[in-house]
């Protein structure tokens, strides 16, 4: 499995309990959608490798208690410790105009339907409150906080993410 065909779920954060148990955060929107996997790969040495879930359980801030196949005992799971683990991309299911998924639209151009473009995505900004969207222009940069009806439309084809931001917020940054 190469990189380029996956896209990353989280880290492995630190260990759980003393049997080989891991804490894997799940740096995406909904980690609730990832607690039913079967495997997952992590970056070892820049090589992808596979790795059964005997059990997956949702922790809160977007953690999970893990137990991988193999892996047995404390110096094991220490093994892991701040390992990227990453998911196969075309488990990902289609979304609409509307919706996305944090990785892929890093990069897109922002258009805001009041102000026209804006930027580019560098980063979403996962804060527990609410997830930021980073756009850069130039050495400008502007956080616009990822609210219910925000997007208006992506346009994956053009790589392009239309918005509506709150009144105001975009003139604070011009």
């Amino acid at each position: 499995m190469k990189k380029t065909d996956c896209f990353q779920l989280g880290y492995i954060a630190k260990l759980h309990g003393f049997k080989g148990e891991v804490s894997l955060f799940l740096d995406v929107t909904e980690p609730k959608r990832y607690t039913t996997l079967d495997a997952i790969y992590i970056d070892i040495n820049d090589q992808l490798i596979p790795f059964f879930i005997e059990r997956i359980k949702l922790k809160n801030k977007g953690f999970a208690a893990m137990l991988l196949e193999g892996v047995t005992t404390e110096d094991q799971a220490r093994e892991l410790l701040r390992k990227s683990v990453y998911l196969p991309s075309a488990i990902l299911e289609d979304l609409d105009d509307k919706h996305f998924y944090d990785h892929e639209v890093i990069g897109f151009t922002v258009e805001d339907v009041n102000h026209g473009p804006i930027g580019t995505i560098q980063d979403i900004i996962d804060l527990a409150a609410n997830p930021l969207l980073q756009i850069v222009e130039g050495d400008r940069e502007i956080l616009v906080p990822l609210l219910p009806g925000l997007v208006k439309n992506v346009n994956r084809s053009k790589k392009n993410l239309l918005i509506e931001a709150p009144e105001g917020l975009i003139g604070l940054y011009l």
